[in-house]
């Protein structure tokens, strides 16, 4: 099967399409050794809807948190909808959520807050952005303003798209002077640095428990000002 042949099954997917970008990605030696001969991603994003990013320059609220969660469980259903028809081809995938659980961050994940897939780099290496300084995807045309899920397969892909390896953020400040985390370092991502050096995920997370308690009243970790406030989703 040809990499136009699986766009085509993937394309089928993304109604409306204008809400949704996606590319392939060659991950050789970059997953973790669990994921086997499956060394080849495809990225989806999914936009996030304007209106309810705006409202959250002062802090999430309950649309924005609900829209979040609904996005998430969309790109998961998404994902196991193209596996199926992917199956159906011939193609081998491992579908993967878009997210994990408070659960799996306050244990397996506890450590550094880091997962065995990082959808930010399938997605870098399909060309379709790059990781902002407050450790945000952005990507080229929705900014930060989108969620991300990746399917991985073992059926090698045509990459045709050049990976991106250094932040186009230059010197904008925007998400680091509004954080309320103090957590942005200022230090441009590119592949050789690590997330640790430019981004403090635990102050990030203890920060949005503050802000899911005082804007939400609920348990959740939650923000967003981050992705508000980036101009390259405006």
């Amino acid at each position: 099967m040809t990499t136009k042949q699986i766009s085509e099954i993937i394309e089928k997917h993304l109604v409306p399409r204008d809400d949704y970008i996606y590319g392939f990605a060659d991950l050789t030696l970059l997953v973790d050794e669990s994921f086997g001969d499956f060394q080849f991603g495809i990225s989806i994003g999914k936009k996030l809807d304007d209106r309810i990013v705006n409202g959250i320059y002062g802090g999430p609220t309950m649309a924005y948190y609900q829209h979040y969660r609904q996005v998430n469980r969309d790109l998961a259903d998404l994902t196991h909808l193209i596996a199926t028809d992917l199956k159906k081809a011939g193609i081998n995938t491992i579908c993967t959520d878009p997210t994990v659980t408070t659960e799996q961050l306050d244990t397996i994940y506890s450590r550094d807050l880091k997962t065995r897939l990082s959808h930010k780099m399938v997605a870098t290496r399909a060309g379709l952005g790059w990781i902002g300084k407050s450790d945000l995807f952005i990507s080229n045309l929705f900014g930060p303003r989108l969620r991300l899920v990746s399917i991985l397969t073992d059926t090698p892909l045509d990459c045709v798209a050049e990976s991106i390896e250094m932040s186009r953020c230059g010197n904008c400040k925007h998400c680091m002077n509004r954080c309320p985390a103090g957590a942005i370092s200022g230090k441009l991502w590119d592949i050789s640095v690590d997330r640790d050096e430019f981004f403090d995920a635990f102050k990030c997370r203890e920060m949005c428990k503050v802000m899911g308690e005082k804007h939400l009243k609920m348990n959740v970790r939650v923000c967003g000002i981050c992705v508000a406030v980036c101009p390259f989703g405006w």
